[in-house]
Formats: structure tokens, C-alpha cells, sequence
């Protein structure tokens, strides 16, 4: 890295500022959707058809208020948090206490686990939500909340057990050895060493699934039908349909469903990096 940085330094006028430019023009086609956005939320409807990209006239939360009652947002809200705080803190146990098994016990059968894990990479949910709808209609938890968290862990697993193998790989096995003859069980040496080492890498794994969750739609979409039971983005497009043109609702709901994933990462961005650089990555 330091290498590059300095070959970047050394590179002719020209290309550090053909790469400034670039760099710069990609910020502003990033970030301006999010300012239109957001300032497009405090104008009413006609506003918005008359001036699309002016600034408001007078701002008013007036858009606030009615999507949030009528589209039940708080309702919604408070699912989204349900449904991707339990699927997050389920994975992370799970992808831990796979990973911990995977790699550190003495069994052979570690690598096909590993290769398990990994095809489960390739599966993707539009292949599987019809057999998976018919499944939990048998079962009897549509409309209930298990029935979404449980598939959010499911898909999660296999991206999330893959990232904690690469990291407690790297734990040195005496550790544990040392451990063990000082007479400590699985279950100990999991919650005491491999917990504590792995701080880095669960930081990495609560955001990424934190996010995942939180954008998932069609789960919720298709194993929900009260609306007590919608989360945020599916409770976000009953103000996009054919029947709806207040423009002002649709930015406003838009707002209140990606501010709270603005704000997490603007807390938690530093782990995220310090957990890719240092976690994941590890070997």
C-alpha cells in the first residue's frame, strides 16, 4: 500500500489530475442524488412538478407527517429494527460457533462443510422463495415474524461463516491446546478466547448483515400480508404505485428508510474498514 501511495505521488502532473477530476466528478454523481433528495422532501407536489431540481421555496415537514401516518412508517420502522437486530445477532452466533467447529476441531470433515458453506453463496432467493412460500405456509408461520427472520439468517449464513473461517483460521491453534490442558471446554474456549480474538471480524459481520437485513424487501414482501407486520421498505412502496403521484410522500418515506443506514455507517464505517483490513482478510 505505502508502495502505491508513493508511486501515485511520483505520477506527472497530469494524471494526478486527470485522477482528481475523475474521482471528483464520481463524488458529485454520488452524493447529489442524496441532496436532491433530501431538500426535494420539504416541497409539495407542485413544487416538485413545476422546479424538479429548485430549491424549496418555503420547507415544510408537512411531507414528513402524512407519510408517516399514512403509511404507518412508525409501524414499519419498529419491524425493520425487530426483524434485522434478532437476524443479525443470530448469524453472528451461528457464523462464530460454525466457524469456531470448522476449523478447530478435530474432525475431517471441515472442508466439506467449508465447501457447503461456500455453494451457498451461489443460491440465490428468487430461485427458491416459491418452494420456500410453500414450505412455511405448511409449517404455518406466514405472517409471523420467525418466518422472516429465519430465511434473513439463512442467506446470511453462508457469506458471514465464510468471513469468520478466514479470520479464526488465523487464531494459533495453541491458544486452544494450552487451554485445554488447563481443563477448558468448547464452550468456554468459544465464549472466552475465540469471542474476545474475534473482534474485529464481528464488527465487520454486525454491519454487513445489519445493512443486508435492513434493505432486504422480498421476504417481507411475500411472507407478510398484515400490514403490522411490514418492514420499512416494503412499507416505502405504497407510496410508489401506479394510483400514487404525490411526489413529496415518496421522497420523504425514501428519506426516513435510508437515514437510518446513513447513520449506522457513519458511526461504524471505521470498523467496517479496520474488520476488512484486519479480519477479514487475515490469513
Amino acid at each position: 500500500m505505502t508502495e502505491e501511495i508513493s508511486r501515485l505521488r511520483r505520477a506527472p502532473p497530469s494524471w494526478r489530475i486527470a485522477a482528481y477530476t475523475l474521482m471528483a466528478v464520481f463524488a458529485i454523481l454520488t452524493i447529489f442524488p442524496l441532496i436532491w433528495l433530501l431538500y426535494s422532501s420539504f416541497k409539495p407536489h407542485a413544487e416538485i412538478v413545476m422546479s424538479p431540481l429548485g430549491l424549496p421555496r418555503s420547507p415544510s415537514l408537512n411531507n414528513y407527517f402524512r407519510a408517516w401516518d399514512m403509511g404507518s412508517l412508525g409501524t414499519a420502522l419498529m419491524n425493520s429494527f425487530v426483524y434485522t437486530s434478532i437476524a443479525t445477532i443470530g448469524t453472528l452466533f451461528l457464523a462464530l460457533a460454525a466457524a469456531f467447529g470448522i476449523t478447530k476441531f478435530p474432525f475431517k470433515s471441515g472442508a466439506f462443510f467449508t465447501a457447503a458453506f461456500a455453494a451457498g453463496l451461489m443460491v440465490t432467493v428468487h430461485a427458491i422463495i416459491v418452494p420456500l412460500f410453500l414450505a412455511e405456509v405448511k409449517v404455518g408461520i406466514i405472517n409471523r415474524r420467525i418466518g422472516v427472520i429465519l430465511p434473513y439468517i439463512a442467506f446470511d449464513l453462508p457469506m458471514s461463516v465464510m468471513i469468520a473461517i478466514s479470520y479464526i483460521r488465523g487464531i494459533p491453534d495453541a491458544l486452544i491446546e494450552s487451554a485445554e490442558i488447563d481443563g477448558a471446554k468448547y464452550r468456554y474456549v468459544f465464549w472466552y478466547m475465540i469471542v474476545p480474538l474475534s473482534t474485529p471480524v464481528i464488527a465487520t459481520m454486525v454491519i454487513l448483515s445489519f445493512l443486508r437485513h435492513w434493505n432486504e424487501f422480498l421476504f417481507v414482501f411475500v411472507f407478510t400480508t398484515k400490514t403490522a407486520m411490514k418492514s420499512l421498505p416494503v412499507a416505502i412502496t405504497l407510496f410508489a404505485g401506479r394510483n400514487n403521484t404525490e411526489y413529496g410522500l415518496q421522497y420523504a418515506s425514501l428519506v426516513i428508510g435510508i437515514l437510518p443506514m446513513i447513520i449506522f455507517y457513519f458511526f461504524f464505517h471505521n470498523q467496517l474498514i479496520k474488520g476488512f483490513g484486519e479480519g477479514s482478510l487475515k490469513e
